[in-house]
């Protein structure tokens, strides 16, 4: 599976390591992803997702239950 959040789409982005003396090398700055069960009390089942900690958060204010309606609207298999 990608490194992609599957809530908020967040992905990997490219960048510089700058050193002391200013050189520049590319680099990956890699999302802080984190798997994730929930009980999802409608389907009375677990939900395992990979999630940004962002996500988590944004879960935990609105509700598991708004947040995989959003992910079937988008066609996510769950």
């Amino acid at each position: 599976m990608a490194r992609v959040c599957q809530v908020t789409g967040r992905k990997p982005v490219v960048g510089h390591k700058v050193s002391f003396s200013n050189k520049k090398a590319k680099r990956r700055f890699l999302p802080n992803l984190q798997t994730k069960r929930f009980f999802f009390t409608e389907e009375n089942r677990w939900i395992t997702l990979k999630l940004t900690t962002d996500a988590i958060r944004t879960i935990n204010k609105n509700g598991l239950g708004t947040i995989v309606k959003g992910l079937r609207e988008r066609g996510v298999a769950i």
